[in-house]
């Protein structure tokens, strides 16, 4: 390689990281810092007391152990599992079958899904109060009840339907994404492969079944990975429609540690459960990744 092409390289590269140094300053400062810091907090023993002071205590990982010695956080971690898989099982189940009736060309389609989308498109806090409004004990979902001689429940002061009424909310969100994601998957399976299937004698049922499924594997994967990541995260829709209960019913690990940090000011349990959280959805990410590491080798085989 002569001189000059070195210097053009060499230049070539200084360019590069040029561009790249703003975004990675951005991410250290923006997204590094806070959870290095949250980290940290985790580890002392940080009160409205001290945290002004600066002197609060290094005690190891007692906030973590007391945490899960708590029955209340025993029981949000629970919440936690139970909204997101609830959640994803029907925003998946409903958006998939969406996605298949979609996915065929008919009239006024377009208009149609597009409209579909508007939920996913509205800010989680207008949808918060939305269904606060549809549940409430004389909202319109106890009034229709009411029309056809059911007396309704009441939703959302109820240990034992208010996890239903906010899955049924995120669902009404979550679906359009599911659905919007899924039809991309099925635009990439080539027509060709239905028709060959369809000659030799393979029923709508085993296309779907032999077809569809398989070739929509990493979309599947995609969709759920998401999906799990956005609800176990979720914050806002509980905490707005029902504060985290009636009696710690609806609270989860958002809600918790917001709920320890800027109501208890226990600011370093707070940081510990948001702490959790973060693990939670690495070990989720790591296992995303894991899973199509093995794809990609199944594939090279």
């Amino acid at each position: 390689m002569t001189s000059k092409k070195r210097r053009s390289n060499g230049r070539r590269t200084r360019e590069a990281y040029g561009f790249i140094l703003p975004g990675v300053l951005y991410m250290l400062v923006v997204v590094g810092y806070p959870i290095v810091y949250n980290f940290i907090l985790s580890f002392k023993d940080t009160s409205v007391r001290n945290l002004a002071t600066g002197t609060s205590k290094f005690i190891g990982f007692q906030n973590y152990i007391e945490l899960f010695h708590n029955p209340t956080f025993i029981l949000v971690l629970k919440n936690t599992f139970v909204f997101t898989i609830g959640s994803l099982i029907f925003q998946f189940t409903i958006g998939y079958l969406l996605a298949l009736f979609f996915y065929k060309k008919f009239a006024l389609s377009g208009p149609i899904r597009g409209l579909m989308l508007i939920p996913y498109m509205m800010p989680m806090a207008v949808t918060g109060l939305l269904g606060q409004n549809l549940f409430l004990n004389s909202g319109l979902i106890n009034n229709l009840l009411s029309k056809v001689g059911i007396a309704g429940p009441a939703w959302l002061t109820s240990t034992s339907t208010a996890m239903i009424a906010v899955v049924i909310m995120n669902c009404w969100v979550g679906i359009p994404f599911n659905m919007l994601l899924l039809i991309s998957g099925m635009s990439n399976i080539s027509e060709d492969v239905y028709e060959a299937s369809a000659i030799d004698g393979a029923s709508r049922m085993q296309q779907f079944w032999k077809i569809t499924m398989p070739l929509m594997k990493d979309s599947i994967l995609a969709v759920l990975m998401l999906g799990f990541i956005y609800t176990f995260r979720a914050f806002d829709l509980m905490f707005i429609m029902t504060a985290g209960g009636p009696l710690n019913s609806t609270d989860v690990l958002g809600t918790y540690s917001y709920m320890l940090s800027f109501t208890q000011y226990q600011f370093s349990k707070g940081s510990a459960v948001a702490i959790v959280l973060f693990l939670c959805l690495l070990l989720i990410g790591i296992l995303y990744l894991l899973l199509l590491r093995k794809d990609d080798k199944e594939e090279e085989a």
